[in-house]
């Protein structure tokens, strides 16, 4: 993929501030007719984008169409429903010392954004943020992933014919264009990526006090506690980490389980995956590939090295396809790179623990995660999530909070800040500004100095 010519940048960005400036993007009738043109753009190139996310990932329609299509249509349509609620202006109580203004929040958009997405989920994670700055009024500069580059051109193509270059537009390129892009001015800058590209982009913000959302990822444990219903958890599990092939930020990254019934999962999940995906995975039309080289290098070294020598189950690669078997990796040491590096891929750590106690001591002591998981009994899950913190968590359950959008998604600490999604979308790329009215005729004194009635008001108030 070639990189966009700086210059070009330079005058997209001019032209999107120029834009934005003319209050053309603000009419609620303009942005929804935005969305329905979003909206119908993706039907029109739904088929291209089925082609494209096989070529770059080996993802199925099916997987594409459930994790990337339909969470944005979707995302589309309930901004169509709600977004006169949420855009309208909201009346508030005045404290009688304001006597006779009102109070009012006028809801006005942050301005041009920049939204920069990865390439696990490359669809859905650059046009679910984009439809959030659409139904704002915001303009839009859209930086994909290098690494899809069959899925970046498609995104390119669809959006270059659906919309104006100084609204919405693409720019391509490697980490070279991302370091330009966070140079300039931006009002809101929406990030989806590693902890540590992360920081890189809060860092250019501060130098114009951009805000930011930061969308991470982390380890995501998983606790199963000994009265586990074991089938449920492994099936979950076994689905949770398949999808996209262990290549979500959200996906169970490490089991922590009971001593005494870590054999029979172990057993149960291999069964699970075998029922998912056939007894060999590799001929599965529903098993997405590593991303490049480099990363399945990386994820076939937490299975090949000395210090996990004989505790792997599984372990099947073929680097021409970059092709990994899932696999589990029995108790590693806790400092072992598969336990201290956010794994994406197919490869599950599955470590023991003594007590429920011993096991979240271990969960706290390291960065917050992204999501957190729980199989076992409800209180004791509700104590587990009471006693730990994530961005988001599921009880006898994986992944599936990122589907509701009535609930926020979004991390804390290392796993990022700021929430989308539904309303929180809207509100990620909006300002909530304060607007009080006071008439004319009525000029009450006591506020002027030399402060008449002082001692009366100070007895109301």
């Amino acid at each position: 993929m070639t990189n966009t010519n700086p210059e070009h940048i330079l005058e997209l960005h001019r032209l999107q501030k120029e834009y934005f400036s003319t209050g053309a993007t603000r009419g609620l009738a303009f942005r929804k007719q935005m969305l329905r043109r979003l909206l119908s753009a993706i039907k029109q190139w739904e088929k291209p984008l089925y082609e494209a996310l096989w070529t770059d990932l080996h993802k199925s329609e099916q997987e594409a169409f459930l994790t990337e299509v339909s969470l944005v249509t979707g995302e589309i349509r309930n901004h169509l429903r709600h977004l006169s609620g949420w855009a309208r202006t909201k009346c508030k109580t005045t404290p009688v010392q304001m006597f006779p203004s009102r109070s009012r929040i006028v809801t006005e958009p942050l301005g041009n954004a920049l939204i920069i997405a990865p390439w696990n989920y490359p669809f859905q994670l650059l046009i679910n943020p984009l439809v959030g700055a659409i139904s704002a009024g915001c303009t839009a500069m859209l930086k994909p992933s290098p690494y899809v580059p069959n899925v970046s051109r498609v995104i390119e193509e669809m959006i270059s014919a659906t919309f104006e270059e100084r609204y919405i537009a693409v720019v391509q390129g490697n980490r070279e264009v991302n370091a330009q892009l966070l140079d300039l001015r931006w009002d809101i800058i929406f990030f989806t990526g590693s902890p540590a590209l992360g920081r890189t982009v809060m860092a250019a913000a501060a130098k114009n006090l951009t805000p930011v959302v930061l969308e991470l990822g982390g380890k995501s444990p998983c606790f199963i506690t000994a009265d586990a219903d074991l089938k449920l958890a492994a099936k979950r599990l076994a689905w949770g980490k398949a999808l996209n092939a262990g290549q979500t930020c959200i996906a169970p990254d490490y089991v922590l389980i009971d001593k005494k019934i870590r054999d029979a999962f172990v057993e149960e999940y291999q069964h699970q995956i075998h029922a998912l995906l056939g007894e060999d995975p590799q001929q599965s039309g529903f098993f997405v590939r590593l991303v490049n080289d480099k990363a399945f290098e990386r994820v076939a070294s937490y299975i090949s090295g000395p210090d996990v020598s004989g505790n792997v189950l599984g372990g099947k690669t073929d680097a021409a396809t970059r092709y990994i078997e899932p696999s589990i990796v029995l108790d590693p040491a806790p400092d072992s790179p598969v336990m201290t590096t956010e794994i994406f891929g197919p490869v599950l750590p599955v470590c023991s623990y003594d007590t429920l106690d011993d096991a979240i001591a271990f969960v706290n002591g390291r960065e917050k995660p992204l999501a957190l998981y729980f199989f076992g009994k409800l209180q004791d899950g509700k104590d587990v999530v009471r006693r730990t913190s994530s961005g988001g968590a599921c009880i006898n359950d994986t992944i599936m909070h990122v589907v509701n959008e009535k609930v926020p998604f979004g991390g804390v600490g290392n796993s990022g800040m700021g929430h989308y999604h539904g309303k929180l979308s809207f509100d990620a790329f909006s300002h909530e500004r304060a607007v009080i009215i006071t008439p004319r005729r009525i000029d009450l004194p006591f506020r002027y100095m030399p402060y008449k009635l002082y001692r009366l008001f100070r007895h109301i108030l």
